[in-house]
């Protein structure tokens, strides 16, 4: 009887935080100009907005890119006191703020509140000639923050106080955010888990042990949240007691606190993405042949060509409902903190279960060549 009661109020407090989709992710970094290239050229975003000097913004500057239902906003500040130019010391170049799409600022903000979240910025009103646009913060883990955005009654583009702008590429196929993967500390996983189940209604999907996602080395703890219409998804980490440093360790050491982990990028097509970002110049862990050599007897019979999976280092797992294909790049940045994932779903609502061993220990590859294994 208290499951269904702690259920059910899940439901009503996921009704009236009024949470729908992600709306966007914002990255701190050190250069926005660059970073912007890299992510229009080396992903396929398009640059749709700019904010900064030539905007009469004085104090940072702001592109965002666009591809498809997925938008970055790129942000580095012009003074070296400004908050961004102090995160981006602290932690290096990395996402900051998860904004999530509401019916209601104002409301899901004092919602949060009452339901134990730190208010950071208080509901704020801007309006221009193509309407109301409405955003209001809270604290997630570490220097994270979650951004409510309500946008049904503005036209324009990102925001007020963006200029428009159209620099297209040829894309890359990525359709929409997945998921998005957070490391916090050790003993900490739980915490986060009762926060997202208590601040926003959002209920536990799937747990993994540190049987689930083990290697000779290392070892983690993972929980996956969920809103109730599933079209949000919040992994949360954590470090296992394990002979070497895990990934996720390594995370917190050079991140100097928990914070996003790495995105996952939906794709109908994760061949011809890949294939298009490899071109592109970006970088992608690498898959023994040995992985694909017992593929068909693991996971049985697969649409796609197996050598050429083994070629481009795309994993492969099975679910009673289907599979699902998926690929992780190398970090993008000088820290081995943030980095992408690209996944395909072909019936499979899991994250590739049945490849964490293959995933983890190409990981530990790349940080034993780092020393930090």
């Amino acid at each position: 009887m208290m499951k269904q009661e702690s259920k059910a109020t899940a439901v009503k407090q996921n009704a009236e935080i009024g949470v729908e989709q992600f709306d966007h992710v914002e990255l701190f970094v050190g250069n926005a100009l660059q970073a912007c290239y890299y992510y229009h050229r080396g992903f396929g975003f398009d640059i749709v907005g700019y904010r900064g000097l030539q905007t009469g913004a004085r104090d940072a500057a702001s592109y965002v890119l666009r591809q498809n239902d997925i938008y970055l906003v790129i942000t580095s500040a012009l003074s070296p006191d400004h908050p961004v130019a102090q995160h981006v010391q602290k932690h290096g170049d990395g996402v900051k703020c998860i904004g999530l799409r509401v019916k209601d600022a104002r409301q899901s903000y004092e919602a949060a509140l009452n339901r134990g979240a730190q208010g950071l910025i208080e509901p704020k009103i801007q309006e221009d000639e193509d309407g109301i646009f409405i955003s209001a913060s809270v604290a997630a883990y570490g220097d994270t923050i979650h951004t409510f955005i309500e946008r049904d009654n503005y036209r324009g583009g990102f925001a007020p106080g963006y200029k428009a702008v159209s620099e297209l590429t040829a894309g890359s196929g990525l359709l929409s955010v997945d998921h998005i993967v957070g490391n916090v500390e050790v003993g900490r996983m739980d915490y986060w888990v009762d926060f997202y189940e208590r601040v926003f209604g959002f209920h536990v999907i799937q747990r993994f042990g540190a049987k689930d996602i083990v290697t000779q080395y290392s070892a983690l703890l993972s929980t996956v949240m969920a809103s109730q219409n599933g079209k949000i998804k919040l992994p949360i980490n954590e470090p296992f007691s394990a002979p070497r440093r895990s990934q996720i360790q390594e995370y917190l050491d050079y991140n100097s606190a928990p914070g996003v982990q790495h995105i996952a990028f939906c794709t109908e097509d994760i061949v011809g993405t890949v294939q298009a970002l490899r071109k592109q110049g970006i970088e992608f862990l690498s898959v023994p042949r040995s992985y694909y050599d017992a593929l068909t007897d693991r996971v049985g019979q697969i649409d796609e060509d197996i050598d050429l999976l083994a070629e481009l280092g795309i994993l492969v797992d099975r679910e009673s409902e289907g599979y699902l294909l998926q690929i992780f790049t190398k970090p993008v940045e000088d820290r081995p903190t943030l980095f992408f994932e690209v996944i395909q779903r072909k019936g499979a609502n899991g994250f590739g279960k049945g490849n964490f061993k293959a995933l983890f220990e190409s990981i530990e590859r790349e940080q034993s060549r780092r020393g930090n294994l």
